[in-house]
């Protein structure tokens, strides 16, 4: 049986690969994580948006703390390893955060994502959102912190403050850096070389493909909350399409009731 060191250590390695970025799908539930991790996918990470919209509650507005940590109690410690969207860690305290992430760990987690950005539109000053990461490195050692800063995300022309934020949050601790909203390459290489740290970019249909993202030295890359919303697009066009032709419409592969039980715990 492998240790919480072990898992945590199997987690940094994916990030480290030769020409392999971690491909890293976010789950936003019990079902989504399981079914993910049972099509080979050996690290599942959730969306804030999907556990936000799940419970009735808005995104990045620090107000879902008890359901981040409801489903990591319920997801963490399986048969594949979790890193979990904590926002801005719902504090600005960062003893809080800290204790978080312990809790966080202790239901099984091996990563968290952190983020920078703020639901006004603004960005958490980089010596407040250092001491965060800083305050959850020494609180568990061996969680893989994945620093996100939202200079390209939010837009307003922050850009310039990507590598400075990169600095400071490597010097405070962080395992990996995440700069969502890049797609151009050159930014992509850009970002790349102003950190020593693995960087984790959002897979985008407009960007680079995974080959080129490995070209580019990204280390990892993820899908945030798309998945959610394709699962919530398809359902409303399923039943539109039936509602106004009265046949079901061609539709993707769909997994099989029994499929899905399948992948209820035993008990449940």
């Amino acid at each position: 049986m492998s240790t919480a060191g072990d898992s945590a250590a199997a987690f940094r390695e994916l990030h480290h690969r030769p020409g392999a970025p971690l491909l890293l799908p976010n789950a936003w539930d019990h079902a989504s994580a399981a079914a993910l991790a049972a099509a080979g996918f050996p690290a599942v990470g959730t969306t804030s948006l999907g556990v936000a919209a799940a419970a009735g509650l808005p995104d990045g507005a620090g107000r879902t703390r008890a359901e981040t940590l409801r489903l990591a109690r319920r997801i963490g410690g399986g048969s594949f390893l979790l890193s979990v969207d904590v926002e801005g860690g719902f504090s600005d305290d960062p003893a809080e955060v800290a204790d978080l992430a312990a809790e966080l760990a202790e239901a099984g987690a091996v990563g968290v994502n952190l983020e920078d950005g703020r639901a006004d539109g603004g960005l958490t000053p980089p010596r407040l959102h250092a001491a965060k990461i800083s305050a959850v490195k020494s609180a568990v050692p061996r969680l893989f912190v994945n620093a996100r800063t939202d200079t390209h995300w939010l837009g307003g022309g922050r850009g310039a403050e990507t590598a400075p934020r990169l600095a400071a949050y490597r010097d405070a601790g962080a395992d990996g850096v995440f700069v969502p909203g890049l797609t151009d390459p050159a930014a992509i290489a850009a970002a790349v070389d102003a950190t020593a740290l693995p960087l984790n970019v959002l897979a985008a249909p407009d960007g680079p493909s995974l080959t080129r993202l490995a070209g580019l030295g990204v280390r990892r890359v993820s899908l945030g909350s798309l998945l959610f919303r394709l699962a919530l697009g398809a359902a409303v066009d399923t039943a539109v399409g039936l509602r106004a032709n009265g046949v079901l419409p061609p539709a993707p592969a769909v997994p099989g009731y029994a499929e899905v039980q399948a992948l209820t715990s035993p008990g449940d």
